[in-house]
C-alpha cells in the first residue's frame, strides 16, 4: 500500500514506476496489492522514490487526523474512529463489539435482559463501514 500511496504522490502511474525502476508492471501490481516484494524489487522501488528500504516495509496503519484529507472525512466516519489512531485499535474494537452482540444475543435466551448487548452490533458495523472508508480513501499513513 505505501508502494501506491508513494506512487500517487509523485503523481506516476504503473507504467511510469515500472519504467523508471526496471521492474515490470506486474511485479508493480503485485506489490501494491499487498504481496511480498524481494530485496531486489524493495531496493530498485526506494532507489526511484528516494525512500530508505525500511519505509516500504512499513505497515499502514496510523490516521493522520490533521491532514486535509482527513478534515474532508464525513462526520459520522470522524464519529466511527473517534479515539482510534491506529488501523489494529479499529479493529480490535469492531471484533470486540462483534463478540459483545454475540455474547448479547446468546445470553437472551437464557435471561431477557442480555437482550440490549445486541445493540453493540450496530456498533461494530458502524466502526466495519468507517474502516473500510478510511481504507478506500487510504487515510491510514
Amino acid at each position: 500500500m505505501i508502494v501506491k500511496k508513494l506512487r500517487v504522490k509523485n503523481n506516476w502511474s504503473q507504467d511510469q514506476l515500472a519504467t523508471l525502476s526496471g521492474i515490470s508492471l506486474r511485479t508493480i501490481q503485485r506489490v501494491e496489492a499487498g504481496n511480498k516484494a524481494s530485496l531486489e524489487t524493495l531496493k530498485s522501488l526506494a532507489s526511484v522514490f528516494e525512500v530508505e528500504i525500511s519505509r516500504l516495509t512499513e505497515e499502514i496503519v496510523v490516521i493522520n487526523k490533521a491532514t486535509q484529507e482527513w478534515k474532508k472525512a464525513p462526520l459520522w466516519v470522524s464519529l466511527g474512529v473517534w479515539g482510534m489512531k491506529s488501523r489494529k485499535s479499529a479493529l480490535l474494537f469492531e471484533m470486540l463489539c462483534v463478540l459483545t452482540g454475540t455474547v448479547g444475543l446468546i445470553g437472551s435466551v437464557f435471561d431477557p435482559r442480555a437482550l440490549p448487548l445486541t445493540v453493540v452490533w450496530a456498533v461494530a458495523y458502524w466502526y466495519a463501514i468507517s474502516i473500510r472508508w478510511i481504507d478506500k480513501e487510504q487515510l491510514w499513513n
